[in-house]
C-alpha cells in the first residue's frame, strides 16, 4: 500500500500495470482479471498504456484483501460499491455541517 509520505500525489497515476501488480504481491493477469470485473479503472496513457495511481494502489490493497479472506470477485464489487456510496454520504454530510456552522 502506498504510504502517505510519498512524494507522487495519490491521485497521480504514474505505476505502470507491472509496479502496480509487484507493489500489490499480483500477478499482471489478476490485475488484468480485476479490471475486466469493473474493480478498478486505471487511468490511461496517450498510448494506451495503464498507468495506477496511490488512489488504484490503495483500492487494489482492500480487494487483495477481500479476496484473500475468500469472498468472490462479484461480492468484492459490490463491497466497494457500497464503501464508495459510504464515503460518498459522508463526505455530504461533512459538507452540510460544515455549511451550518
Amino acid at each position: 500500500m502506498v504510504s502517505l509520505h510519498d512524494p507522487v500525489p495519490a491521485a497521480q497515476a504514474v505505476y505502470a500495470i507491472s509496479v502496480a501488480a509487484e507493489l500489490a504481491g499480483i500477478g499482471v493477469q489478476t490485475l488484468r482479471l480485476y479490471e475486466q470485473h469493473g474493480l478498478l479503472t486505471p487511468a490511461r496513457n496517450a498510448g494506451g498504456t495503464r498507468r495506477y495511481s496511490g488512489e488504484d494502489l490503495t483500492r487494489l490493497h482492500r480487494i487483495t484483501t477481500l479476496t484473500s479472506e475468500g469472498v468472490n470477485l462479484a461480492a468484492v464489487a459490490r463491497i466497494l460499491e457500497l464503501e464508495d456510496s459510504v464515503a460518498a454520504l459522508r463526505a455530504e454530510c461533512d459538507r452540510l455541517r460544515a455549511k451550518r456552522k
